[in-house]
């Protein structure tokens, strides 16, 4: 039965006339209400997703970019152990994730350098460190659950406008009291348009999630080998003061 419906829909779609149009405004006024709804909202989280990825791409272009500067720049400083230097250098690149990390590092070893002794300051700076790449993980993963959602749930909501498209159908059948074409053309295409619009939002959300997932466990490995590092200079530092 499923078959018939869909190979009727696709003859429908191949009249150059007939009562249902190919423009989307055509098609959009043949649509019940519930379709309707349907594609308002396959529109809303559409936009919705766009919004995220086109936020989370500048983000991570920029961490990408701020950060090449800043492990440049850094390295230089804590050579010299300037550290006042380093964190200057880390607040003026405040959009990369390395550079927020190794900036609370700096902060919490400074002010505990002065106040306990070599392993508390070591336990300080790391838990710091520990903090700072938590929050900075949670600011790069903004979003992703709302990508994951949409492209999970995209699918369904168009399955909705389809079940409500083909009920259309029989309930044109029934009115008419024929099983001819025109009686069923107006409830396939709801049933196909939403089908083919909740695969259309619900196929880029699941490939940008996966996408930026990728990214942001990268800023993860970056930033702990980053944590390690400046801990192993502090041990180095600490030492050399003995």
């Amino acid at each position: 039965m499923l078959a018939n419906l869909l190979f009727a829909g696709v003859v429908m779609f191949q009249q150059p006339t007939g009562e249902v149009g190919w423009d989307l405004v055509s098609m959009w006024h043949n649509m019940g209400i519930p379709a309707k709804t349907v594609v308002a909202i396959l529109f809303i989280m559409s936009a919705w997703s766009i919004g995220i990825m086109i936020d989370r791409a500048l983000m991570y272009s920029a961490a990408r970019k701020q950060s090449r500067i800043f492990v440049q720049q850094v390295a230089g400083a804590l050579k010299d152990n300037k550290l006042d230097e380093a964190i200057s250098i880390a607040e003026r690149n405040k959009k990369s994730h390395i550079a927020k990390v190794v900036a609370t590092g700096l902060s919490e070893f400074q002010a505990a350098s002065a106040q306990v002794g070599d392993e508390e300051v070591i336990e300080a700076a790391n838990r710091g460190l520990e903090r700072s790449v938590a929050i900075v993980h949670a600011e790069m993963k903004r979003g992703l659950s709302g990508l994951a959602t949409i492209g999970s749930t995209a699918p369904f909501v168009g399955l909705f406008g389809t079940v409500m498209g083909i009920i259309n159908a029989f309930k044109g059948i029934s009115a008419s009291k024929a099983t001819g074409l025109s009686a069923v053309a107006g409830g396939i295409a709801e049933a196909l348009v939403t089908t083919a619009l909740g695969l259309v939002v619900a196929v880029p959300a699941v490939w940008a999630f996966n996408y930026f997932t990728n990214k942001v466990e990268a800023f993860d490995v970056e930033m702990d080998n980053s944590s390690m590092e400046l801990i192993n200079y502090f041990i180095t530092r600490r030492g050399g003061k003995k």
